[in-house]
This record gives C-alpha cells, structure tokens and sequence, in this order.
C-alpha cells in the first residue's frame, strides 16, 4: 500500500471524542466548531440535562424541599431528547418532546436546578444509555462532565477543560447579556460555584478528569488559539 494510501486511510478513521469539564468552559463550542471542521456528528450531553430540568419545571415537580423525585422517576420514560440541525446556523438545536426548546433551557432558572436533577442516578442511567446509542459508531464529539469516565471511557481523545470560577462567571454573564436577558455576574458566580461543588461531590458520575485526558485550561486562551490546540490534538489522535 502507498504511504499516500496508508495516510489517507488514517485520516479517514472514525474516533470518539470526549470533551469534559466545569460548566460555562465553552466545551461546547468547542466541541460544535471542532464537530462541524472534521464532519463529525455533536451532541451536547449538558443540553440533555438541561432539558429533563425543563421537563421538570414545566410539569411542576419542583418545590421548596427540591424537585419531586419519585414523580420524576416515573415519568423520565415521557421525556424524549433529540438534537436537529438548525438550516440557518448549521448548529445542531435541542428538541425535547419534539419541540425545540434551545432558548429555555439556556436561561439561569434551568441552570440554578440542573445539577440536582444531573445527581439523580435514575436520570443519568437513561442518558447515558442514550449517549451511548448515538456514539455506537464513532465520528462523534460530545461534551459533559462524564464523557471520558463514564459514557465513553475507551474514547481515543479525551480533553478535560477548566478555567477560574471568576472567568467563566463573566463569560456567562456576557453570553446571557448578548441575548438581552437580565444578568446579575454575583448570582452567576455564586452558580458557578455551587454547581462545582454539587458536580464534583454527587455519588452517580462526579466530575471528575479521566486518568488518560489531557488538561486544558482556557482561562487565558482566546477562540482561535482554543481551536488551533484542539486540532492539533485530533491529528495526533488520528494517527
């Protein structure tokens, strides 16, 4: 076989890709611009979460003391989660139960909540199990806080991204602010914090990095050198 073979073979390889880390990284992006430059299939496990958050709050179920578990439970097989290309952005959108709720769950009410339903053990066994079904057969990047430990702990690129609490409470709050939704940086900084600290300290898939993943902290980076890093990493990778 000629080496102009051999090397186009290698290119042409299928892996997974694990993106994880603290929240308000930019994994996301991240994960959607390095996806849409190789031509890899993205989803967004944070979204997933989020959305059963707004299933959640729509059908009432939380309440002073949280959220009602055992009435959730028993309706996370009503909870349907899919993810669509949007024609405009060519970004892919978060549908849940069909209709596309990419907007909502984005706003700090779901973020205030999202880790506590993200702890629940039943919730995580029903996403992971769909994690898992999309990435069967590779040439997919996805984000979370348990991809490379958990959803896909053989994935032949494992990234794990931080930055400070300070920084990525900014970050969000100017993201929010662009939307022209009410901000205060204190409470998002506050969230942030508190979302760490229950991300990192729940019993089922705590945050935490994989043995084989690479750090990478952003704090200082901007877009463009985050990109030219990550590409270099998926290079190495492939070959």
């Amino acid at each position: 076989m000629k080496s102009e073979t051999i090397k186009h073979f290698l290119y042409m390889k299928k892996i997974t890709i694990a993106i994880d880390g603290f929240s308000s990284c930019g994994k996301s992006t991240m994960a959607k611009d390095l996806a849409k430059e190789i031509g890899y299939i993205y989803v967004d496990s944070g979204a997933m979460y989020r959305a059963v958050t707004l299933f959640a709050m729509q059908n009432g179920l939380f309440n002073e003391q949280g959220v009602d578990v055992d009435v959730l439970e028993d309706k996370i097989q009503d909870v349907h989660i899919s993810f669509q290309l949007d024609a405009e952005t060519q970004r892919p959108v978060t549908y849940l139960n069909n209709i596309n709720v990419e907007q909502e769950i984005r706003g700090m009410e779901v973020s205030s909540r999202v880790s506590h339903i993200a702890a629940l053990g039943f919730v995580r066994t029903a996403m992971v199990k769909l994690q898992q079904e999309m990435g069967q057969n590779k040439g997919i990047v996805m984000d979370g806080r348990d991809i490379g430990t958990t959803v896909f702990p053989d994935a032949e690129l494992k990234i794990f991204v931080t930055a400070s609490a300070e920084v990525r409470a900014q970050r969000r709050y100017d993201e929010l602010k662009a939307k022209g939704q009410e901000a205060s940086f204190e409470s998002i900084l506050e969230n942030v914090k508190e979302r760490d600290q229950l991300d990192m300290t729940r019993e089922v898939s705590p945050l935490k990095q994989a043995d084989d993943a690479i750090l990478l902290d952003n704090s200082n980076l901007t877009i463009e050198e985050q990109k030219a890093w990550l590409k270099e990493q998926y290079e190495k990778a492939i070959q």
